[in-house]
């Protein structure tokens, strides 16, 4: 049976919301009230599975396809929503790949032009529509946007993928720019940096244990959970965040 719910919270956008860290803050918004689009690439029977799960708790959900690397794409996925669900309030930019782990010297243009086009090009498109629709200066009507970094970019993940590290890291710097740049816009934006988080991210490494291998030498001896993250995010989209912007908040078991 659906919840009886207040006021919505507001209408948040989620990429990469069919799986890992973006499922589970939309499963957390959609618990605190707000209506939910789940944006997915490929993967439209779990993008489904979430939007059943968010609806039967009574909130208001909606998915839509969409490759962030694509500018149409990102466009027709805040059309979509917007028409969907009412203006966007908040967006949070959790799309992103990794690839096989190993040396820098040992990958191909292939790869890295993958891995900058998802994890770097597309975050800017999100990051850009968002500005587009929230920036009080454009007739929007203020908000937040949280990007998923990573703490490989403060780490470098040698010997692993220093091209994802290298994406985060540019992440970390879209945060700190656009969060100054909107500021007096009505607009905070700020980012969550996840350590060892046990997701099925680990297995497109090549690695599917690496979150419990790596999780034990952690000062907290183990590795976070994907709603751990979600409730980082979730507060920086609160109003008790309200004097945050342009802030990175490591969530990383002390990594």
């Amino acid at each position: 049976m659906a919840e009886n719910r207040g006021p919505e919270a507001g209408v948040l956008l989620i990429t990469g919301g069919a799986r890992g860290i973006g499922r589970a803050v939309a499963e957390l918004a959609a618990e605190r009230g707000w209506a939910v689009s789940v944006n997915y690439r490929a993967r439209d029977d779990a993008a489904r599975e979430v939007v059943e799960r968010l609806r039967g708790r009574g909130a208001r959900a909606f998915s839509v396809q969409g490759d962030i690397s694509e500018e149409l794409d990102v466009v027709r996925m805040f059309d979509a929503t917007e028409a969907e669900l009412g203006p966007i309030s908040a967006v949070v930019n959790s799309a992103g790949i990794v690839a096989p782990s190993g040396c820098l010297a040992d990958a191909s243009a292939a790869r890295l032009r993958h891995v900058v086009d998802v994890n770097v090009f597309g975050a800017l498109l999100v990051a850009r529509e968002a500005a587009r629709r929230l920036s009080t200066a454009r007739g929007g009507r203020g908000g937040s946007l949280v990007n998923i970094s990573s703490i490989a970019a403060r780490l470098g993940s040698p010997g692993e993928y220093v091209d994802y590290a290298a994406s985060k890291g540019a992440l970390d710097a879209l945060t700190l720019g656009l969060g100054r740049e909107l500021a007096r816009e009505g607009v905070r934006v700020n980012a969550v940096r996840p350590g060892i988080i046990d997701t099925e991210i680990h297995s497109d490494s090549g690695n599917p244990d690496r979150a419990h291998q790596l999780g034990r030498n952690t000062p907290m001896g183990r590795p976070g959970t994907a709603a751990e993250v979600a409730a980082a995010v979730m507060w920086l989209l609160s109003d008790e965040a309200s004097y945050l912007t342009a802030s990175i908040l490591d969530v990383s078991g002390g990594r």
